[in-house]
């Protein structure tokens, strides 16, 4: 049955679809007859009880040429969709918290993938202390005696901005490094949060894995290599992606933290692994498919909307939903 699929994302023609997570979603959905609507979160609104949006009809073509069409922009209920994919990238800021809780109000029949009360609820840099056992020694903190001391323990360390995204704002800071203070004032001039700290991972240099997992389940993965000199491993800051295959320890992470993703209806994220370390849960929006595609011929966008197939049959069998598709467009 076609699903009416909605995409709440950063403006679209300013995706590399190369390696964008979005674009291959919406290509998945798009292959299986489901049809695509978009807009981008400031278009999102509350209006008397209702949850609308200003989009597009949106045609993909895996083409980096002429990549996207849309339709004329057209205001929705978004009651009427059966899934949303909440996609835009953070930071994750009192907007995106705002968005969370107007995508909250949507009825049970609308699926949005990931729930967006469980993503307001589990940044990726604080879900994953629920499991710190298999993090690296870590503190966060606002006073700067604690992140001190931390430094004076650890020697070798590295902070980075509990809220940011594609390695932006992460330094390493290596024992002789005297810039501890000057980036302090400047993390803590600019807003009210506390940072992150970590003892740095020399592991990273073989790289950091990039596992996803779908329904709490890995479904592919990647390893990210860092550039000569450079502590970050994103391929947003020109980390390189390469092969890889999972160990018996990453397999033991997945198994802990599949449980509790699975219980949070996140049914898509993705998880920071160096080393034997977990460093990240990642629920906004996981990237990293399309290289693993590339790399390995896995693709977890099918196995994505499997699940969200079978989820919401599983609405239609149990009558709480009773859809009519006379206008599926």
């Amino acid at each position: 049955m076609p699903l009416r699929v909605a995409i709440q994302m950063d403006p679209i023609e300013k995706l590399d679809i190369i390696g964008d997570t979005s674009f291959a979603l919406g290509l998945e959905a798009q292959a299986r007859g489901h049809h695509l609507w978009y807009y981008t979160p400031d278009q999102l609104s509350y209006e008397e009880g209702q949850i609308s949006a200003y989009g597009q009809a949106l045609t993909l073509f895996d083409n980096s040429d002429e990549f996207f069409e849309t339709g004329a922009l057209e205001k929705r209920q978004l009651l009427d969709m059966d899934v949303i994919l909440m996609r835009q990238d953070p930071p994750f800021d009192m907007a995106y918290i705002t968005a969370t809780h107007l995508l909250e109000m949507l009825p049970a029949k609308t699926l949005v993938v990931n729930n967006p009360a469980e993503v307001r609820n589990a940044p990726e840099k604080l879900l994953v202390t629920r499991f710190a056992d298999l993090m690296p020694p870590t503190v966060i903190s606002r006073d700067s005696n604690v992140i001190r001391a931390f430094r004076t323990k650890y020697k070798d360390i590295i902070i980075k901005p509990l809220y940011g995204n594609g390695g932006a704002g992460v330094f390493r800071l290596q024992p002789d490094d005297q810039n501890l203070n000057a980036l302090l004032e400047m993390f803590f001039s600019q807003n009210r949060e506390p940072i992150m700290a970590q003892a740095f991972l020399p592991e990273v240099r073989k790289g950091d894995k990039r596992i996803i997992l779908v329904d709490g389940q890995p479904a592919g993965a990647i390893n990210r290599i860092p550039q000569d000199g450079e502590a970050r491993s994103n391929l947003h800051v020109g980390g390189t992606a390469c092969h890889v295959e999972l160990s018996e320890r990453d397999y033991h992470i997945c198994e802990r933290i599949g449980p509790e993703l699975r219980q949070r209806g996140l049914l898509f994220v993705g998880i920071d692994v160096i080393g034997n370390y977990l460093t990240e849960i990642n629920v906004t929006s996981p990237t990293g498919i399309r290289e693993i595609h590339r790399f390995t011929g896995i693709n977890c966008a099918t196995q994505l909307w499997e699940v969200v197939e079978e989820n919401l049959a599983d609405h239609y069998k149990n009558d709480l939903v009773k859809p009519d598709r006379q206008n599926n467009n």
